[in-house]
C-alpha cells in the first residue's frame, strides 16, 4: 500500500530510539506532504511528496488534509471483566470514595463475584467487543490485566482469555498476572493464605501454560502492603515474570521503593507523589505510566506529569480500562486529559502514547513510531488543521482510517 498526499507523518524518531526520557518527550519529528510505502505488513519507506516513487504497482490511498500517527499503545488495561458496575456510579456521586465503595462491597470484589459466575466464552465475547472498540479508536498494541478472578480457577481463566484474543487480533497484546489485585473475603484476616496460593498453586500453573508476561501487585495502603508486594514479585520472577506494580494512587505508599528493587518494567498511576518519588525513580529504566482518566472518573488527584518529565524521566500514557474506576479505553480522550489537566504538550503526549507506551510493553523495536523495519500499525485521521487539534476536540473522534499490519481494519 502506498499511503500519499499526506499532510503530515508524525512520530518519525529513528528506529533505534526505543525510549524517550524527559525533555525528550518535547521532540515529535514530524514530515510535512508526505507518502508512506507498507510491503508485507511493515514501513518500508517513505519521503516528501516532491520525491515520490515514479512508478509503483501498490494500491494506493490519498490522505489528503489528514495526518498519519504510529498506532496508539495502551499499557494499562483490565478489559477482561465479566459486567459493567454502574449502579457504583451514583455512589461515586454521593461523595462515597474509593475505599468506602470497597469497603459497602463493591469496587474489585464486586467484579470477581461477578467474573467467577461468567464462562470463559462469556468472558471472550464480551472483552473482544471492548477491544474491537478500542482499535477503532486507534489502538494497536495494548496490555491486559487479570486481577478480578481472586481464585485460582478464574484467574486462570481470565488469563486464557487473554491468550486467546492475542490468537484472534491482529494487534500484539501482553498479559498481566494480576491476582494480587485485592484479598478475597475469605483471606480478609489471612494475608499470607492468599499469597501462597498465588505463589504455590496459580504461578506454576501459569508459567506451565505460559500465559503470562508480566506479574503485577495493587501495593496500596488497605490492598498489598510492601512487604508483601516484594514477596509476590520475588516468586514471579523466579518463573520469568517481569514486575509492573499499580503505585501510588492513593497514598505514597512505598510502592515506587519496592517496584525499583526489583527492577519493574514500570510503575503505573503515581496520583500521589513527592520528591521521594522522583529521586527513588531518577536514573532508572523504570516507565512512569500515568493514567488520567482514572482520576478524571474518581475526582481523585492527576499525576504530577511536568514534574516526571522535568526529572528526565519517562513517562508513558494508558487508559486503565477497568469497570469501576476508568470505564473508557479510548486513548485519544486519555491524549486530551494529559495536555488539559496535567498540562502536558501535545507533543509530550503524543510520545507518552505512542513509543512511550510502547516501551512500557518492551514492544518499541516494532511498534510506537514511524521508522523503515517497523510494523506498520498506523491511525489516518480525519482532515485536522495541526497535530494539537486532536487532543483540543476531546469530545469527538478524529480517526478516519485504522491500518493493522499494513491492512485496513474496520472491524
Amino acid at each position: 500500500m502506498l499511503i500519499t498526499d499526506i499532510k503530515g507523518l508524525v512520530g518519525l524518531h529513528p528506529k533505534d530510539k526505543l525510549v524517550l526520557r524527559g525533555n525528550e518527550l518535547n521532540d515529535l519529528p514530524i514530515l510535512e506532504n508526505a507518502w508512506l510505502l507498507i510491503e508485507d505488513g511493515l514501513i518500508k519507506d517513505f519521503g516528501e511528496m516532491g520525491n515520490l516513487p515514479s512508478s509503483t504497482a501498490h494500491p494506493y490511498y490519498s490522505a489528503e488534509g489528514r495526518y498519519v500517527f504510529p498506532s496508539w499503545c495502551d499499557s494499562h488495561t483490565h478489559i477482561v471483566f465479566a459486567a459493567s458496575r454502574e449502579e457504583e456510579f451514583a455512589m461515586k456521586i454521593q461523595g462515597k470514595s474509593y475505599e468506602e465503595i470497597a469497603a459497602a462491597g463493591g469496587g474489585i470484589l464486586n467484579s470477581a463475584n461477578k467474573l467467577q459466575k461468567a464462562s470463559e466464552d462469556e468472558l471472550f465475547q464480551f472483552a473482544a467487543l471492548r477491544l474491537k472498540q478500542m482499535i477503532l479508536q486507534g489502538t494497536g498494541a495494548v496490555e491486559i490485566k487479570s486481577g478480578y478472578g481472586l481464585t485460582a480457577d478464574s484467574e486462570i481463566k481470565m488469563l486464557r482469555v487473554i491468550h486467546r484474543l492475542k490468537d484472534q487480533f491482529p494487534i500484539p497484546i501482553k498479559a498481566t498476572f494480576l491476582a494480587a489485585h485485592a484479598y478475597p473475603a475469605a483471606f480478609k484476616d489471612n494475608h499470607q493464605g492468599y499469597i501462597d496460593l498465588i505463589i504455590n498453586e496459580m504461578l506454576p500453573q501459569i508459567a506451565s501454560e505460559k500465559l503470562a508476561d508480566y506479574i503485577d501487585v495493587f501495593c496500596e495502603k488497605g490492598f498489598f502492603s510492601v512487604a508483601e508486594t516484594d514477596q509476590i514479585l520475588k516468586a514471579g520472577a523466579k518463573y520469568g515474570l517481569k514486575p509492573k506494580i499499580h503505585a501510588n494512587q492513593l497514598s505514597v505508599s512505598g510502592a515506587i521503593e519496592v517496584a525499583v528493587r526489583n527492577g519493574a518494567i514500570s510503575v503505573d498511576h503515581l496520583e500521589e507523589s513527592n520528591e521521594e518519588t522522583i529521586e527513588t525513580l531518577r536514573n532508572t529504566d523504570t516507565i512512569v505510566t500515568l493514567l488520567p482518566s482514572c482520576s478524571f472518573y474518581l475526582g481523585i488527584p492527576f499525576a504530577d506529569a511536568r514534574g516526571f518529565i522535568q526529572a528526565e524521566l519517562p513517562v508513558a500514557l494508558a487508559t486503565d480500562y477497568n469497570p469501576g474506576s476508568t470505564p473508557s479505553g479510548n486513548m485519544n480522550f486519555v491524549v486530551s486529559l494529559a495536555c488539559i489537566k496535567m498540562k502536558m504538550f501535545p507533543e509530550q503526549a503524543i510520545n507518552a502514547a505512542t513509543l512511550n507506551g510502547a516501551a512500557a510493553m518492551e514492544l518499541s523495536r516494532d511498534y510506537g513510531s514511524i521508522a523503515v523495519g517497523k510494523k506498520a500499525n498506523l491511525l489516518i485521521t480525519k482532515p485536522m488543521p495541526s497535530i494539537a487539534y486532536l487532543p483540543y476536540s476531546f469530545g469527538e473522534s478524529q480517526v478516519d482510517q485504522v491500518i493493522l499490519n499494513g491492512e485496513f481494519y474496520n472491524g
